[in-house]
């Protein structure tokens, strides 16, 4: 039975015979493979996949916080003649000091019971120009903003509102307003959400310190070519400081 018959030689159908047992191997391979790869691996696969989801949400998040304040030196306060302005006010805080409108209870004047508090106003002072002329005279604008959403008053007088001058990196008090000329006399004013009070300082570049409307023979030094800021003052509350330049 072993023995092909027929018409063709034996070893064709030899050949025959060998092809289609090989072709059946590789068939009955093929399908205990793809069982295999079916029902043997599936247990693993949804472990898998969910760590895998795991590790794509977790994520790890930091967060620093960024606290203000204001690094400026602390001076006496006053200003020079005023008139209600429109210029805008600000309550930035420079950098790094312990004078805040939060903090200013504590490390300033009290401000009077019923008058308005450091935390509802804003204090910015701006150089009129950013460069003066050689033998110009330097001027300031200082504005107070009701920040507040309540009308209040407050005292403006020049003893608590300065206009200060330092050098640019902040470190070396130049001149205030109210060195040589105290202002003691009080100037309530009433102040409604978001109106502005504005006053005008002029400087003669020159330096002074606190002691000079006291002193006999106040030291008064000019001032060069350079760059300086200017800082707004009102009692505790103090503004960021503003580059300006003398030619």
């Amino acid at each position: 039975m072993l023995e092909p018959n027929g018409p063709l030689p034996p070893e064709i159908y030899w050949r025959r015979r060998a092809l289609a047992i090989g072709a059946a191997v590789i068939a009955l391979a093929l399908i205990i493979w793809a069982a295999s790869a079916l029902f043997g691996g599936g247990s693993d696969t949804p472990e898998a996949d969910s760590a895998a989801a795991s590790s794509s949400l977790t994520t790890d998040v930091s967060f620093t916080p960024n606290p203000s304040g204001s690094n400026a030196p602390s001076g006496d306060g006053g200003s020079g003649g005023g008139a209600a302005g429109g210029s805008g006010g600000s309550g930035t805080q420079a950098s790094g000091s312990s004078t805040s409108a939060s903090s200013s209870s504590a490390t300033g004047a009290p401000v009077p019971a019923g008058q308005c508090a450091d935390s509802s106003l804003a204090v910015k002072a701006t150089a009129d120009k950013a460069t003066f002329a050689p033998g110009e005279e330097p001027s300031f604008t200082i504005v107070i903003t009701n920040i507040g959403s309540a009308p209040c008053d407050r005292d403006l007088a020049g003893g608590l509102q300065q206009v200060l001058v330092y050098s640019i990196d902040g470190k070396t008090r130049l001149w205030s307003n109210v060195d040589c000329y105290p202002q003691p006399a009080a100037d309530v004013r009433n102040l409604t959400p978001g109106e502005q009070a504005a006053f005008k300082v002029a400087w003669s570049a020159t330096t002074s310190n606190p002691e000079c409307a006291t002193a006999q023979n106040p030291e008064r030094n000019p001032v060069g070519a350079g760059a300086y800021t200017v800082v707004g003052q009102l009692g505790a509350l103090r503004s960021s400081p503003e580059p300006f330049n003398i030619a």
